[in-house]
């Protein structure tokens, strides 16, 4: 690990006045390059110091922002605010969780492991890297999402844990969250505050495709702080589950995983969110396959259509094609299981 400067904030404004993000002569570049990096849990941000991958100078620990709101979780009548700097623990044996969003909390619980889900903060889990090899070992130089323009090592290497979906000719690394699919299926908004003050956007905007410029992973700007997740009360919530499948039981990332919400009127879809992982670039809906099954039955036909919709723009490699019957069938079973929940 390279030295680097470590600064302990006490409060939000003492956060963002650390980051400086206008004296950064880095401030062009991607927030996850940037001199100055934010430290909550620290489980991928100190993972990757280690490893050399991200290099800062400074290193902004925020843990002391547990205290304000951002560390609290509340539930009502306008729904579920989860703080930023939430324990993953925390929220996954929360009972409100667990009673009206369940797909939050067995996203949570399937993650990672009990020491780590303890460490972790919400903020930062959503915000985790890629698992691809080429991209954690520096020994490659031919990664455009550490190396801008230096190619893609996966695409004719070991791609089997890599993604099919939202892929581009630059890059076909996979993302590696769970929590963020709950988020999806929930339409949760992320609550953001910067230097300018505080904004609210769909979380789904908040990954970016790889497109051409895959090093650009977020729509975060240089020193903007997630501080919370807000999830409304929808008809779907209770009706909700995360079904992930995985190499082995515990402690490993998604082969494929889906995130299903489900609003249900006598057998007949009414409404429903679907959120894909293990599988994508970036956490993925599956809006076009969702469009399918509105005001349709939960069939074995409806189920099979659906989830060939889901994976009609996959574009597998030579490693990793087994992901897309995987995926389609992880989809099925996970749209089944909604169906005949009892809420």
């Amino acid at each position: 690990m390279r030295p680097f400067h470590y600064v302990k904030a006490n409060d939000l404004p003492g956060a963002l006045q650390a980051f400086a993000p206008q004296n950064d002569p880095t401030n062009a570049a991607p927030s996850v390059n940037a001199a100055t990096q934010y430290l909550a849990g620290g489980t991928t941000l100190i993972d990757l110091m280690k490893l050399d991958v991200m290099r800062p100078a400074t290193v902004t620990d925020i843990n002391a922002l547990d205290q304000s709101k951002a560390g609290q979780i509340e539930f009502g009548d306008n729904g579920l605010r989860l703080g930023a700097l939430v324990r993953m623990s925390q929220a996954a044996d929360h009972e409100a969780v667990k009673s009206n969003f369940p797909v939050i909390a067995q996203s949570l619980q399937l993650a990672a492991s009990a020491q780590i889900r303890n460490m972790a903060s919400l903020g930062g889990n959503v915000l985790q890297r890629t698992r691809c090899t080429y991209f954690r070992d520096t020994s490659y130089d031919n990664c455009n999402k550490r190396n801008p323009g230096s190619g893609c090592a996966a695409m004719d290497g070991m791609n089997r844990n890599l993604a099919v979906l939202g892929t581009s000719n630059d890059c076909i690394a996979s993302y590696p969250g769970d929590f963020a699919q709950a988020l999806i299926a929930l339409d949760a908004m992320v609550e953001i505050a910067g230097s300018a003050g505080t904004r609210m956007m769909p979380f789904a905007q908040l990954h970016r495709a790889p497109g051409s410029t895959p090093q650009i992973e977020t729509t975060l700007t240089q020193g903007e702080l997630i501080t919370a997740f807000q999830i409304p009360n929808l008809p779907w919530g209770k009706r909700s589950l995360y079904l992930k499948i995985r190499d082995r039981a515990s402690y490993e990332f998604a082969l494929a995983s889906a995130a299903i919400a489900l609003d249900l009127d006598n057998g007949t879809v009414r409404d429903v969110r679907i959120a894909l992982g293990g599988v994508s670039a970036q956490p993925w809906r599956a809006a076009e396959a969702e469009a399918l099954l509105k005001g349709k039955p939960i069939d074995d036909t409806m189920l099979l259509a659906a989830a060939d919709k889901a994976f009609e723009g996959a574009r597998p490699k030579k490693h990793n094609a087994f992901k897309v019957q995987l995926g389609k069938a992880t989809l099925m079973r996970a749209l089944r299981d909604a169906a005949t929940m009892t809420i």
